[in-house]
C-alpha cells in the first residue's frame, strides 16, 4: 500500500517529509481491509514508517527497508516537475516515457528500483509464509507490480496510485497477479 499523502508537489524522492494521516477513517477503512494476520514491513522513511504504524492494528511489525524507498531522483529531488521538464527536457521526458536505464542525474533509474526492490520483496516473502502488508511509495508499487506481473514500465506508469491505496498482488504457483490496484477501501 502507497503511504499516506505528503501534500509536495514537486519530485519527493529520498527526501524524509511526513505523511498526513489526519483521515482516521481512511486509515481504520484500511486497516480493516488488510489481512489481518500479516505482518507489515514498510519503507525506512517516515512518511511510510508512520502509515505503517497507523494501519498496524496489532499486526506484528517487521524491521524497516531502506530498499523499500521511493526513487532516488538525485538533482531533481525537490524541484518541481515544470522546473525539470525546462532544465533537462529531453531527459526529463525520456525517463517517463521510455523508463528503464534512463535517470536522473545522480539519481536511479527504473531498472534499479526494480532490481533493489524486487530482492528486497523476494528475501522477506522467503522468510515469512503467507500475507505481507509493504507500506512504500508510488514508484515502489508500480515497479514490482510490473516485475511481477510482466507489465512493462511504460503500461505501469499509466496506473493511479493514490496515497492511502492498496495493490493486491497475489502468487499462486509462482505466477503473479494483480487482483486490485491503487484500491481505496
Amino acid at each position: 500500500m502507497r503511504h499516506g499523502p505528503t501534500h509536495q508537489k514537486t519530485f519527493t524522492g529520498w527526501r524524509d517529509v511526513p505523511a498526513d494521516l489526519s483521515d482516521s477513517a481512511a486509515i481504520a477503512r484500511l486497516a480493516d481491509w488488510l489481512p489481518a494476520d500479516a505482518p507489515i514491513i514498510s519503507s525506512d522513511l517516515k512518511r511510510a514508517v508512520a502509515t505503517a504504524d497507523a494501519i498496524a492494528a496489532g499486526r506484528r511489525r517487521l524491521p524497516h527497508a531502506s530498499d523499500l524507498r521511493e526513487f532516488n531522483f538525485g538533482d531533481w529531488d525537490g524541484v518541481h516537475f515544470t522546473q525539470v521538464a525546462a532544465t533537462h527536457p529531453e531527459l526529463s521526458r525520456a525517463f517517463w516515457e521510455e523508463p528503464g536505464d534512463i535517470a536522473p542525474p545522480n539519481g536511479e533509474s527504473w531498472n534499479a528500483v526494480t532490481r533493489r526492490v524486487a530482492r528486497t520483496v523476494d528475501d522477506v516473502l522467503a522468510r515469512h509464509d503467507g500475507d505481507l502488508v509493504c507500506v512504500a511509495h508510488f514508484g515502489v508499487i508500480l515497479c514490482h507490480m510490473a516485475h511481477a506481473t510482466g507489465m512493462s514500465p511504460y503500461e505501469a506508469l499509466g496506473h493511479k496510485i493514490d496515497p492511502l491505496s492498496a495493490t493486491m498482488l497475489v502468487q499462486t504457483d509462482g505466477t503473479w497477479q494483480a487482483e486490485h490496484i491503487n484500491h481505496a477501501p
